[in-house]
């Protein structure tokens, strides 16, 4: 069974950053394109940052230029620094593979306060 564990949200001031980590189990992350969604309040889930197999990142226009997703094959594991936030990123952010796998994490709330 897939396990998906986010982490690193937290509450951070309008302009700060965070780095947000993804730990996966009983999923490669190297052979999929994996990426990160965020589901804010009153709104669907949207795909904000996605790594392809070849490590090629495509973003959102939201977040472009202030997000960086990468991983580290060795440990299976994803990131997402996420600069210059912004209140309209606040969400619960997830981790999955692109197209998403039914298995969800509890996923990692990012406040940002203006």
């Amino acid at each position: 069974q897939v396990q998906l564990v986010e982490s690193g949200g937290g509450l951070v001031q309008a302009g700060g950053s965070l780095r947000l980590s993804c730990a996966g189990s009983g999923i490669i992350f190297s052979i999929n394109d994996m990426g990160w969604y965020r589901l804010a309040p009153g709104k669907q889930r949207e795909l904000v940052a996605r790594i392809t197999r070849g490590d090629w990142p495509i973003y959102a226009d939201s977040v472009k230029g202030r997000f960086i997703i990468y991983r580290d094959n060795v440990k299976n594991t994803m990131y997402l620094q996420m600069n210059s936030l912004k209140p309209e990123d606040i969400a619960v952010y997830y981790c999955n593979s692109v197209p998403p796998q039914e298995y969800w994490g509890q996923g990692t709330q990012v406040t940002v306060s203006s």
